[in-house]
């Protein structure tokens, strides 16, 4: 085995730059389906974890349609057809609805003594924390009786609070000015991340609904609905219950052709939107990578019917001194084999390299299958074998009298 192996690495040093040649398309092959299919997985995984961060049975009821764009799930919050008494019937009417909340949410400038950034305001009800598993770490959300009141009062997620006072504590009974009104910050959120709608809920400030309806833009329509349903909840029939609930109210007939003007999803939903994406990445990868190797298939079958052709000679006097036909055959399986699983470990150990700055750069979770990654070696090995095949069996039948006679 070894003697075979020496002989194979001479074979192959001989055609140096053919032989890279014929690695490089494996090396892609190997690059892409390890680097697209981690990445996928990595991005799915990302996506149950930002599901999370939703909140416990969650229902959300948003105005409009829901786009995806660049990877997120956006509301159409252009439209105004989403009323409070909407929220109001939808708490009353589901069963299975716990607890629930509107909101209301537009990007506006907040401004300290000595800062001013763009940050994105959710106008809400106090029971926001529960609902959405999102709780003050300093200081504490704002209550009913300020939400009664129209209370000039806000809560602010982690990272607005550090740009605007330098760290979050430090940021529990100052002053911000969004527009003309002051509000006193009366809290500071613990750090979530962005969730599956693509919001950076430590990028959010939190102010009573009441106040901002009232005091702050005049508005008389909300974006959504956040509704906690029981443990053990039909969450099918739940959905379907509140969207009879809005059909109703908006007056749309379904039988008549008229469309939804509103959307309802649950966690689940939403995560069945991100993975209409992932899979497009993933045949996307299973295409270019099914090509890389295809190409290098054709790389290594080339070469080798080249090394047969000049290596007549050296397989005549093999024969001559005693070799079988099949260790002729194993010889250049050997060769075309090492050929691409050289090839398929470069462009495997070169995507890992890649996948770890991706991860890092990306704030993906650091995915790394065992499985994928030897089944891109294994694929890598068993192509070379298939490339060689044929020149193999040229190479076993060989005349031998006719070689050493010409030469």
């Amino acid at each position: 085995m070894l003697f075979s192996l020496r002989i194979a690495l001479k074979a192959l040093a001989t055609h140096k730059m053919r032989t890279v040649l014929a690695m490089l398309g494996v090396f892609l092959g190997a690059f892409a389906l390890t680097g697209v299919l981690h990445i996928s997985l990595a991005m799915e995984q990302k996506a149950v974890e930002e599901t999370e961060k939703l909140g416990p049975n969650l229902l959300m009821a948003m105005t409009g349609n829901i786009r995806f764009r660049r990877g997120d799930i956006r509301p159409d919050a252009g439209n105004t057809n989403l009323k409070l008494p909407d929220a109001v019937a939808l708490l009353r009417g589901l069963p299975s609805a716990v607890d629930g909340v509107p909101y209301l949410s537009f990007p506006m400038p907040i401004r300290s003594a000595s800062k001013k950034i763009m940050c994105q305001v959710v106008a809400t009800w106090p029971a926001y924390p529960s609902i959405r598993g999102n709780t003050p770490q300093y200081g504490r959300f704002f209550d009913q009786s300020e939400e009664d009141d129209k209370a000039l009062v806000c809560a602010l997620g982690p990272a607005i609070a550090s740009r605007l006072f330098g760290t979050a504590e430090a940021a529990v009974g100052q002053s911000v000015f969004i527009y003309r009104a002051r509000l006193q910050v009366v809290g500071v959120m613990e750090e979530k991340g962005s969730d599956i709608s693509g919001a950076n809920q430590d990028e959010q400030v939190f102010v009573p609904l009441s106040t901002y309806m009232r005091r702050m833009s005049n508005k008389n329509y909300i974006h959504g609905v956040y509704l906690r349903l029981a443990d053990g909840a039909d969450f099918d029939a739940a959905r379907e219950a509140a969207a009879s609930i809005l059909r109703r109210r908006h007056e749309i007939k379904t039988d008549k052709g008229q469309a939804d003007d509103f959307k309802v999803l649950t966690g689940k939903d939403t995560m069945n939107l991100k993975q209409q994406a992932l899979d497009l990445v993933q045949t996307l990868g299973f295409i270019s990578s099914s090509l890389s190797f295809g190409i290098g298939g054709l790389g290594i079958l080339s070469i080798m019917i080249l090394l047969v052709r000049s290596r007549r000679l050296e397989i005549g006097i093999r024969r001559a001194v005693g070799a079988r036909r099949g260790d002729i055959i194993r010889q250049f399986l050997i060769e075309s084999g090492l050929m691409a699983t050289v090839g398929g470990a470069a462009g495997t150990a070169a995507a890992l390299a890649v996948l770890l700055v991706v991860y890092r750069l990306g704030e993906f979770p650091s995915v790394f299958n065992p499985i994928l990654i030897g089944g891109a070696l294994a694929g890598s090995a068993v192509l070379g074998i298939l490339a060689g095949a044929y020149p193999a069996w040229q190479a076993a039948n060989v005349e031998v009298l006719s070689v050493l006679r010409d030469e």
